[in-house]
């Protein structure tokens, strides 16, 4: 019991490896107490070890979710717990997974901790990116946001980030095992490595730097959709809007409550004239019904360029949709807007502000593979979202992480709009340039810059990462099974 324990505490910790704190050397501490766990383990004892690790991981890390069920969605406080528990739990199951699947295979310690459980542990991560349209939040590899390894990031995504990660913290206890030089010096090799990557220009700069304005509501997500609330809204994102002189202006996923076709024509006039009079476009959170009756989490753009759009495609479940034979969750939640259409995965960028913009909606960012796919075409990431569904949780921090490491993928830069924060602007090497404070209302004016070229990470995807996951635990498999056979 002290083992699991100790366990669910180190998996607990580990969220201090994230944003909003970064301590990433946690990280390799955390998952070397794992590796320890899982060094001699059998099995089952792996998978239990594991799933502890996962419980305190994502009970500490996502219990975020609650605050959108009980506090914004409605759900009553016990069914909204009950509801939080068995998400952790079910996501607890993939690490297990990987404990499981690594102490399957008989191996000498040093390549278990060196590559066997590196390669589980980044599996099973990747297909918790897939599985029921895939929840990657706290992928280990996110933890290296702003220290050494990022460097290689450009090259292999965060699932490489992850398998060096936790190959480390393999490294780690190998040391604190058994010191020895070669181990060591391996440990430095690799982050000395990832530091003179972090050097490297992947891409080349595409026009030159343009000036941007964020606008950020604040608009109360308990209110938001209340009627007497909308004239005020519109008149706040207007008198946000009208001082401004950029030549880009971005505001929040949904920012107007209301379909596009039933926004009063005036008011899109308004707006349009801002942009028109920078020279420049505005792009515009809200929602949008098709003639067929479908409805689309939209971004349009209105100005200078024909307008044009953008309709969401990676949906959340339950919050955008809701998956089959789950329709009695609509009596349960009150969420307006719960069941959106998907949008075509291949929409061209938007040509707005002399760029071409690759737009993402709220947890879209998430999805490094996708987002690479807009290259080389797109020379910026913009991001809208509405981070206030989750309150004063970690949720916004570990967002605008996921979204600095997006840019580092991409060697683009990522402007991030949102309705309560964290509304920021991100350079290629995903470094926070400028950002507004949480729950006020705003306006980031920066000047960013377009990014043409790709990084070899946009070019190959995952694909790589867990080919060669499949391969060392296929190859060590192999050896053993020829090793007992003699």
């Amino acid at each position: 019991m002290r083992t699991f324990l100790t366990a669910f505490a180190a998996g607990a910790a580990t969220v201090l490896a994230f944003a909003p704190a970064g301590l990433f050397p946690l990280a390799l501490l955390t998952f070397a107490a794992l590796v320890h766990f899982w060094s001699a383990a059998s099995p089952r004892r792996a998978f239990w070890t594991g799933y502890a690790f996962g419980l305190g991981l994502f009970g500490a890390g996502v219990s975020w979710v609650y605050v959108s069920l009980h506090n914004f969605g409605g759900m009553p406080l016990p069914l909204a717990a009950l509801a939080t528990a068995l998400f952790c739990a079910f996501l607890a199951l993939f690490p297990a997974a990987a404990g499981w699947l690594q102490a399957r295979i008989p191996m000498p310690p040093a390549a278990r901790a060196g590559f066997a459980i590196p390669a589980a542990w980044i599996l099973l991560e990747w297909l918790r990116g897939w599985i029921f349209t895939g929840f990657p939040w706290l992928s280990a590899g996110y933890s290296a946001v702003g220290w050494p390894l990022q460097g290689y990031a450009p090259l292999v995504g965060v699932y490489g980030l992850s398998f060096l990660t936790v190959s480390l913290a393999g490294l780690a206890w190998l040391t604190l095992r058994k010191p020895r030089a070669l181990v060591v010096a391996m440990f430095i090799a690799v982050l000395g490595g990832g530091e003179a990557l972090r050097r490297v220009e992947w891409t080349e700069p595409f026009g030159e730097p343009f000036s941007v304005a964020l606008l950020q509501g604040n608009i109360e997500q308990d209110l938001k959709f209340r009627p007497e609330r909308y004239p005020p809204i519109l008149e706040t994102y207007a008198r946000l809007a009208e001082p401004t002189r950029a030549k880009l202006i971005v505001l929040p996923e949904t920012a107007i409550p209301r379909f596009y076709d039933r926004i009063e024509p005036e008011y899109l006039v308004r707006l349009e004239a801002i942009a028109r009079r920078n020279g420049g476009d505005l792009l515009l959170g809200v929602p949008y019904r098709s003639a067929t009756g479908e409805y689309f989490n939209t971004v349009v753009s209105l100005g200078s360029a024909p307008r044009q759009g953008y309709h969401k495609s990676h949906l959340v479940p339950f919050g955008e949709f809701i998956p089959p034979g789950f329709d009695w969750v609509l009596e349960v939640l009150q969420i307006p807007l719960s069941d959106f259409s998907r949008g075509s995965l291949e929409q061209p960028p938007i040509s707005a502000a002399g760029q071409r913009i690759a737009v993402n909606v709220c947890y879209e960012d998430a999805f490094g593979d996708e987002i690479a796919r807009r290259l080389p075409e797109a020379t910026l990431l913009v991001n809208v979202s509405n981070v206030a569904w989750f309150g004063d949780s970690l949720a916004p921090a570990q967002h605008l992480q996921i979204a600095q490491l997006r840019a580092i993928e991409t060697g683009r830069a990522h402007l991030a709009a949102t309705n309560t924060g964290i509304t920021a602007a991100i350079d290629r090497d995903g470094r926070v340039i400028a950002r507004l404070p949480q729950f006020s209302e705003g306006r980031l004016e920066v000047s960013a810059q377009g990014y043409g070229g790709w990084t070899p990470y946009a070019r190959t995807l995952d694909w790589p990462v867990v080919a060669v996951s499949l391969l060392i635990l296929a190859g060590a498999a192999l050896v053993a099974r020829r090793a007992s056979s003699r």
